[in-house]
């Protein structure tokens, strides 16, 4: 490991400092949704049911949103390498364009999908709770994808604090908003979950204009011409986006599906294990945004050095980050490990919930390595502009292996939720081994740009 260190200094060094306000500006995000939970968890176990089911069933659409509008990141990159900055601002500007499509079906399918959520076999108490949440955190996401679209274009330039900044701060208007709308503090009444949903839309209104203001009004950008207009649709470039952006939404929807769908699953069984599974994968989504942020730098190193036509560098680049990434989950692996009996009591103080939590870390703390190495694999694959055979790698591994063995293991040999978890594990393995082997043969030519 030291040699590794000696060795690979430099490209250490740059993705780690192109990664870490990437991590706190994730960890930031994530940690929203882990207030919520903790606020919501006062209310009682049904209410933080029904955020875990909604919750759930809005990331299983938004992330193809979401994922779509993270391929300007690598497209800026590799322009970037190959000193083709004069386009880069047409691509800001169509992606902008995409990203707010995008975001208007997502919305109209969320605005349709409340009318059904009895389908799921989920309780009544739950459904009713979960419906005017939805709707409301569906509108949050107009704002959401415009954030995205600013952040994701200025992290392709490799400027990546700014949106840490405005993350971190969004989160204290979260928690003064929960505690406002949740609880009916200083005159206002008292919303509980929905309250939640609105707090939740104010903090991605703020990150937005936020964003959009710092990026208009900072004389280094304008060069791209990233005011709030559109000039012309550009369908070749506009192509090119989705070429890149669909395949690598869909990547993260069948990953998250998969773990969606275990919520569906795990609702068959009753609210305690929904509620335990609820603040387990909470806190795993803490660990994972952080290796996000060492693949999303990996990804952007990688796609510099494919502008350069590098293949050396684009291998060191690109494993460098995996091995990062491996070291970050492991230490969280042992977190959990270590931890399990009292980590839990951040969210809740029902003991039988207690108990089922953590058991599920234990099994959390087993996959962090394989979600860190798939996770990574993921963004350094996009660096690559590769994005169909990983896409095909995710449904295999989630849809074909995951799922099936979970329900296998859950339901037929009465495993219950600690089954579901560990069919979950097993995926997540089998994707990481599929797109490390992926990236090592793809990696050794040169890409053409």
């Amino acid at each position: 490991m030291i040699k590794f260190f000696k060795e690979n200094k430099s490209h250490i060094v740059k993705t780690l400092s192109l990664a870490y306000p990437v991590i706190i500006g994730q960890l930031g995000l994530i940690m929203m949704g882990v207030v919520d939970s903790i606020m919501v968890g006062e209310l009682g176990a049904v209410p933080l049911a029904a955020a875990s089911l909604s919750n759930s069933l809005i990331f299983l659409v938004l992330i193809i949103a979401i994922g779509n509008s993270v391929a300007v990141t690598p497209l800026v990159a590799i322009l970037v390498g190959a000193k083709k900055l004069d386009e880069c601002g047409i691509y800001f500007r169509q992606s902008l364009i995409v990203n707010l499509a995008m975001g208007l079906i997502v919305f109209l399918i969320i605005l349709a999908g409340v009318n059904y959520l009895h389908l799921l076999g989920q309780s009544y108490a739950v459904q009713q709770k979960a419906k005017s949440y939805m709707i409301i955190v569906g509108l949050s996401i107009f704002p959401l994808m415009i954030f995205q679209t600013y952040k994701q274009f200025i992290e392709g330039l490799s400027i990546m604090r700014p949106a840490m900044i405005i993350t971190l701060a969004a989160n204290f208007i979260n928690v003064f908003a929960n505690w406002v709308l949740i609880f009916g503090k200083l005159g206002f009444p008292r919303l509980e979950l929905d309250g939640a949903g609105w707090a939740t839309f104010i903090s991605r209104l703020f990150m937005a204009l936020s964003l959009l203001i710092f990026v208009m009004k900072n004389k280094r950008f304008r060069i791209y011409d990233v005011s709030f207009h559109f000039k012309s649709i550009n369908f070749p470039v506009i192509k090119k986006i989705l070429s890149v952006g669909l395949p690598s939404g869909f990547q993260y929807f069948f990953e998250v599906g998969a773990f969606s769908f275990a919520v569906v699953m795990i609702g068959w069984i009753g609210a305690n294990e929904l509620a335990a599974h609820q603040i387990a994968i909470s806190l795993a989504s803490i660990s994972f945004m952080g290796v996000l942020g060492i693949s999303q730098a990996g990804g952007i190193l990688v796609g510099n050095s494919v502008g350069e036509q590098n293949i050396n560098l684009v291998r060191k680049n690109g494993f460098t980050a995996i091995i990062l990434g491996m070291m970050w989950m492991t230490v969280s692996g042992l977190v959990f490990i270590l931890f399990r009996n009292y980590l839990p009591y951040i969210y809740i103080r029902d003991e039988v919930v207690i108990q089922i939590a953590s058991q599920l870390l234990v099994i959390a703390a087993l996959f962090q390595l394989s979600d860190g190495i798939q996770a990574v694999g993921i963004g350094i694959l996009r660096g690559l502009t590769d994005v169909k055979g990983p896409t095909v790698i995710t449904f295999i591994a989630y849809w074909v292996i995951s799922l099936p063995v979970g329900y296998l293991l859950g339901f037929k040999f009465g495993l219950g939720v600690i089954g579901v978890w560990i069919g979950l594990l097993i995926g997540l393995s089998c994707s990481a081994i599929m797109l490390t082997l992926r990236f090592n043969y793809k990696s050794r030519k040169l890409i053409s740009i």
